[in-house]
């Protein structure tokens, strides 16, 4: 009797047990269906191609709900609308929409006031280094590494890109560089074609000076004395 005792109180502890892990497993929140990270976030004002903040942020999003926390202290709170992809309401009410002109190296948001380029590489928010005008490229992990000339979209002078020189037998060489929106991509060089990651380049040799255009409308120079070395 002692024992029937005994093992009718062990079924009733297991299946007490049991009921409370399925309950704990029934509330917990489904943490794979969110992702958080850190990022960059440049800041444009409304119509302006000329940025004017620069700043640490994290990008959260579950379900729809898209959180950035910036660092000057603005959170933009989105929540889905509707049935429409990259359709947001923020918490003023106001419209956003999100577009992913930046392919893999991240996402715009357009708020009514400003567009928020949020990147997942967050090279560009480390401090310049005043001895080594190619950072975040050294010949530690390059053949060689320069500046070459760049401009953006609308812009009518030219500035100073950094990259990273991988050359090759034969000529040929990868080139990965930064650009002034903070995107670090490679441009490849290869005997019967050039081409670059995660955009589409037309190019064309003038003189020992290869010329690219992106399909952004970015420009660059690139010297033949960069990929051949010597």
């Amino acid at each position: 009797m002692i024992e029937t005792l005994f093992f009718h109180h062990r079924v009733d502890i297991m299946r007490n047990a049991t009921l409370t892990i399925l309950i704990a497993i029934l509330v917990l929140p489904s943490f794979s269906l969110a992702d958080s990270t850190g990022a960059a976030c440049v800041i444009y004002p409304a119509d302006s191609d000329q940025s004017t903040a620069t700043l640490p942020c994290r990008f959260y999003q579950a379900q729809g709900h898209v959180v950035i926390t910036r660092s000057d202290g603005v959170e933009h709170d989105l929540l889905p609308v509707g049935e429409t992809d990259g359709t947001y309401s923020d918490a003023s009410g106001d419209t956003v929409y999100r577009q992913s002109d930046l392919g893999d190296q991240g996402l715009i948001f357009r708020f009514p006031e400003e567009s928020v380029y949020v990147y997942w590489n967050t090279s560009m928010l480390e401090a310049a280094d005043p001895g080594n005008p190619t950072e975040p490229f050294t010949t530690d992990d390059y053949d060689a590494t320069a500046l070459f000339r760049c401009k953006v979209a609308g812009e009518a002078d030219y500035g100073s890109c950094p990259g990273g020189i991988l050359r090759m037998a034969g000529g040929e060489a990868s080139i990965v560089v930064l650009s002034p929106a903070g995107d670090r991509f490679t441009i490849n060089f290869m005997a019967d074609y050039v081409n670059a990651t995660n955009r589409e380049v037309s190019a064309r040799l003038e003189g020992d000076i290869w010329m690219l255009e992106f399909d952004n409308g970015d420009r660059w120079e690139i010297p033949l004395a960069a990929i051949e070395g010597g």
